[in-house]
C-alpha cells in the first residue's frame, strides 16, 4: 500500500521507495530525514482542502511534512518489522 493510502495513526514500515519517481535532491532530503527501507512510519495528517495537500508523517521519532507526490512513491506494509538475516 502507498503511504498516502495508509489510514491515519496506523503504524507501518517502509517496504520500498520508488527513487526514480522523485528527483535526486528530494530523495537526498528524504534520506536525511531517515525515510528509507525498514523505517517506521505513521501518517498523522493530510493537509489542504479535503486532505489533498501535504502529508504529515512521523518517521521514527521525527515529524515531517512531504508533498503527496513523494508520499505516493513510498510503499509501506503494516505488521512486524523485518528481521535481519541471521
Amino acid at each position: 500500500m502507498r503511504l498516502i493510502d495508509l489510514p491515519l495513526r496506523q503504524p507501518a514500515y517502509v517496504d520500498m521507495i520508488d527513487w526514480s519517481a522523485i528527483t535526486p535532491s528530494e530523495g537526498q532530503r528524504l534520506r536525511e530525514f531517515g525515510l528509507c527501507e525498514g523505517a517506521s512510519v505513521e501518517v498523522l495528517h493530510h493537509g489542504g482542502l479535503l486532505g489533498r495537500g501535504p502529508v504529515a508523517c512521523k518517521v521514527g521519532r521525527m515529524t515531517i511534512a512531504m508533498r503527496r507526490i513523494l508520499a505516493a512513491a513510498v510503499t509501506v506494509r503494516t505488521g512486524a518489522a523485518l528481521e535481519p538475516d541471521a
